[in-house]
């Protein structure tokens, strides 16, 4: 993200302000509870976050700063054929309600924290759970990764370059693992109401101000496109088609079950706190990566020849643009890069808090020391935490790709994830070894797609052949298996009557 003319000083004093606030929430969250040493408490809010808290929090799961940094530059190389951004993100709202409020009342009556507690409770397979908890250890780090590649950016981009990036990164991924430290959940939700007001502002004020730089003739804009590149409004190829439906079934389905959108399921106060969540979320793609969408296309116009790595700075360059026609424009503008951060540190956070409960509940707690008290549980966590941001923050001085490319990878493994969270609901005989062998199947032969480079087949990604022998052998195998299991495991022939002595 280039650096906007005016924002050198007035960048680095909101990006000042934001800390601030974050640091402020962590501190009340934690007085108000959230740094309490029980794990539900830290991870889980209590289980108790009412409908603003909820949706925000859900909403910044959905979309960080990266859906405004990194989805614009998408639509600007692409055109039209990036328009699946909107219905795959509608796809995700489809599959959060395939199985999310059943989830939830399990949740509440068997008291899961992590999501592979489900996968135990409906499974009770030892092996299952560590193949399920180090395929969301993967997708956690490689979204982790992403959000301080954007967090870089946007921070550069903010400051006009005063703070460079990498000392960008390290100041605000110290200020977020202060504020989750302190407040856990708790603190996140909140921190995702503030940048998620901001947020949506923001975006709406950018959309405004592109379309006035260009006359507000979006027609003429389209007309424009379509005389001085083609190919970025034709009808597209059949491979491409075959594309366009493959990425809404695979994010539709992998955003779904990222480990930290499950735990902000269990996290509600009650499950019509829930339902009327995801009914305001199922707006959200049109407000936001639609006008995310059409900000990309105008700036086929504003800025006709950038190369793909000037592209990636093109929501600067049109901000800087924007906030050039008056004073208005400029205060949202400072409003929106503010927000763009601070949902990037915040969707961080989100991952962080998932990242450190999959290891002190699922790893620890279970495996490594199970004797160890569940606040030194959640204290490990903590630290693996720590650990692993030391560990991506070197990475992400040398980010692997642009943003999308970063974002599509870590779908090709975490959607393998998504047969034992919505057939394991509604199918009786599903059993765990077929559960077992069909995700490490899928997770295998996706990933040996993806580094042959075969990310692709068809137009069919990678992730989702591997989530298509992963379903045929879950199946297959089941039905040959019928209730049938490995010796020692526990079948739970009816996943929501079933007692709570079911769980491992």
């Amino acid at each position: 993200m280039t650096g906007l003319s005016f924002s050198g000083v007035s960048g680095v004093l909101i990006l000042g302000l934001y800390a601030v606030l974050m640091l402020a929430i962590g501190y009340v969250a934690g007085r108000g509870g959230g740094s309490d040493k029980s794990a539900k408490s830290y991870y889980l809010s209590g289980g108790g976050l009412g409908f603003v808290a909820l949706f925000f929090t859900l909403y910044a799961t959905q979309y960080s700063g990266n859906s405004i940094v990194g989805y614009a530059p998408q639509a600007y190389r692409e055109g039209f054929t990036w328009w699946q951004s909107v219905p795959f993100m509608v796809a995700v709202i489809a599959a959060y309600l395939l199985f999310a409020p059943r989830l939830y009342v399990l949740a509440k009556r068997e008291g899961f924290i992590t999501p592979t507690d489900w996968i135990r409770h409906r499974f009770g397979s030892g092996k299952l759970v560590v193949l399920t908890a180090i395929l969301m250890l993967w997708g956690l780090a490689n979204y982790l990764l992403e959000q301080l590649v954007a967090m870089g950016q946007g921070i550069a981009g903010l400051t006009g370059a005063t703070v460079p990036y990498e000392i960008g990164v390290i100041a605000f991924v110290l200020v977020m693992l202060v504020y989750s430290w302190s407040g856990g959940m708790r603190a996140v939700a909140y921190t995702d109401v503030m940048q998620g007001i901001a947020l949506l502002i923001g975006v709406a004020v950018l959309l405004f101000g592109a379309l006035s730089l260009v006359g507000g003739d979006l027609g003429g804009t389209v007309e424009s496109l379509a005389a001085s590149d083609p190919s970025k409004v034709a009808v597209p190829s059949g491979e491409d088609a075959v594309n366009w439906l493959s990425m809404i079934v695979l994010i539709g389905l992998g955003a779904a079950v990222y480990p930290h959108a499950i735990q902000r399921i269990y996290a509600a106060r009650s499950e019509r706190t829930l339902k009327r969540s995801l009914a305001i979320m199922a707006w959200m793609p049109l407000l936001t990566t639609g006008i995310v969408f059409v900000v990309g296309i105008v700036g086929t116009q504003l800025f006709p020849t950038l190369s793909e790595d000037e592209s990636e700075q093109l929501v600067g360059l049109i901000a800087n643009e924007v906030a050039g026609i008056n004073l208005f424009f400029y205060a949202m503008m400072i409003l929106l890069f503010g927000g763009v951060v601070a949902a990037i540190v915040s969707t961080a956070d989100s991952a962080l808090l998932a990242f450190s409960s999959v290891v002190s509940r699922d790893l620890v707690g279970r495996y490594l020391k199970p004797d160890l008290p569940e606040s030194k549980q959640v204290l490990v966590g903590k630290i693996a935490s720590v650990v692993a941001v030391g560990v991506l923050l070197l990475i992400a001085w040398n980010p692997p790709g642009t943003l999308y490319q970063i974002f599509v990878l870590k779908f090709e493994l975490i959607v393998q994830l998504a047969p034992v969270f919505v057939l394991g609901l509604y199918w009786r005989r599903m059993a765990a070894a077929p559960a077992f062998w069909g995700m490490l199947s899928g997770a295998v032969l996706a990933g040996a797609l993806t580094y042959a480079d075969l990310s692709t087949i068809g137009g069919v990604p990678g992730g989702l052949i591997g989530l298509a022998v992963n379903v045929a052998i879950c199946v297959v195998g089941s039905l040959l298996v019928g209730s049938r299991d490995e010796p020692g495991e526990v079948v739970d022939t009816d996943p929501v009557a079933a007692p709570s002595s079911a769980t491992g």
